[in-house]
């Protein structure tokens, strides 16, 4: 089991805090501290075929992250400041938008029947 307990040291290495926390800067006397959402994923297996006297192995781990806010400090006052994500935002929209044409077209079926 030697290459998938390399594998997970990795992932643990990988998923920690500083992953979710930048490294602090400061601009114009106000601090900031990025903030971001991290997600990891992995697997791995391992076997012998005794017949053959074949084995295997295979591993593998996946990260995802994205930026979330960042925390403001000014003046000893910290406060949340949120990333927009306007991927979501378009999305979102469209999805409305669909769901108001396909009920307008409804609608207008029922009056035309």
């Amino acid at each position: 089991m030697g290459k998938l307990d390399e594998i997970l040291e990795g992932a643990r290495d990988t998923v920690t805090v500083r992953r979710v926390y930048g490294e602090p800067y400061e601009q114009d006397g106000i601090t900031f501290i990025p903030a971001a959402a991290v997600r990891g994923g992995g697997g791995g297996g391992e076997g012998e075929d005794a017949d053959s006297a074949s084995s295997g192995s295979g591993g593998g781990f996946g990260v995802m992250a994205r930026p979330v806010g960042a925390y403001q400090i000014k003046d000893g006052e910290v406060t949340w400041v949120p990333a927009a994500d306007t991927t979501r935002v378009i999305i979102f929209g469209q999805v409305v938008a669909i769901v108001a044409l396909l009920v307008l077209r409804s609608i207008l079926r029922s009056r035309s029947d």
